[in-house]
């Protein structure tokens, strides 16, 4: 793994005990770079992890994978933190994927509906493949846009699991051939 500062001049400069953030370069990918976070994300500290990743992008990296695989906690401002690295690359040509999500975790980014808008992976592999193909590598039936069952508004989900329905609350099920259930 390269040094953080060496891939991002002056990343390390500010620290935070309950967010560590390394880097490494994505082999292969125009502009890109893992971001690995082990800690958690909250109200106290997103404003630090949002100051690394401007920095990340300001130096020109825009594919960004983030390896969530250590990532213990995430509130609803740590996701809004991820929404707004999203708006950040999509205008620069560039994407974010989230790799090795925790159950835990993944059930606050369904629950808050916010797991339709990234683009989850369970490996290094897939999420490398994302960027080179500009597309999904599997041929699942995701991502499913459908009724919800109780209100019939329109959803949209983009892998298997269970979610929140933005308009009636009621939490739904949907698996891996895309069926959807109540619950």
């Amino acid at each position: 793994m390269a040094n953080n500062n060496d891939l991002v001049p002056g990343f390390n400069d500010e620290r935070d005990d309950s967010l560590k953030i390394s880097l490494d370069k994505i082999p292969d990918v125009d502009k890109g770079l893992i971001v690995y976070l082990n800690g958690y994300i909250d109200t106290y500290n997103s404003s630090f992890f949002q100051k690394r990743i401007q920095k990340v992008v300001d130096s020109g990296y825009v594919n960004l994978i983030f390896n969530c695989s250590s990532l213990n906690y995430v509130s609803s401002t740590g996701i809004g933190s991820f929404t707004a690295f999203l708006k950040m690359v999509k205008p620069k040509g560039g994407d974010i994927v989230l790799l090795e999500i925790q159950p835990k975790v993944y059930e606050v980014f369904q629950l808050l509906g916010f797991s339709q808008f990234f683009n989850i992976k369970d490996n290094i592999g897939d999420s490398i493949s994302f960027f080179k193909s500009g597309a999904p590598v599997d041929d699942s039936p995701f991502p499913k846009i459908f009724g919800c069952p109780v209100c019939s508004k329109r959803l949209k989900a983009t892998k298997a699991g269970r979610f929140r329905c933005s308009e009636c609350k009621s939490i739904l099920a949907i698996d891996q051939q895309g069926q959807v259930f109540l619950g």
